[in-house]
């Protein structure tokens, strides 16, 4: 995969330019994931915020004020397509797969997270490390 590639929301009047190598690709099947998916794991890059930019249109931001340390998600503000996450002490985007103008150039996931919450039809691919929650930090 080259380090340039774009994508957007479902309408078309959000854009965004990725001009780095994701840091990690991974699918997150905590319960918050599967009710921003509609009911899957969130299959996400991450990516260097400094390696991302919004091009084109309304972006509105959500974060749940009832939650401590709660996410803040962007959607666009006319479809309402969730584009990425930005989770606090996490200093790279959670950008959602789907958004991709190619979703092939995701290529799958790497690790699999939160896997404790995961519903039983949801599916881990052969040979992916899936962690109950996060995996420890490698030093």
């Amino acid at each position: 995969m080259g380090d340039e590639f774009q994508g957007g929301c479902y309408c078309g009047a959000l854009r965004y330019r990725v001009s780095a190598a994701p840091v990690l690709k991974a699918e997150c099947h905590c319960r918050a994931c599967q009710h921003i998916s509609g009911g899957g794991p969130n299959y996400f890059m991450l990516i260097p915020p400094e390696g991302f930019a919004y091009v084109e249109g309304e972006l509105k931001q959500f974060k749940r004020p009832d939650l401590p340390n709660a996410v803040t998600r962007d959607f666009c503000a006319l479809c309402g397509t969730h584009i990425l996450s930005r989770r606090p002490g996490l200093p790279q985007l959670v950008l959602k797969v789907g958004t991709l103008d190619d979703p092939e150039v995701y290529g799958g996931p790497k690790i699999a997270i939160f896997c404790e919450e995961k519903a039983g039809f949801h599916v881990i691919p052969d040979g992916v490390p899936a962690f109950d929650t996060l995996p420890e930090k490698r030093q």
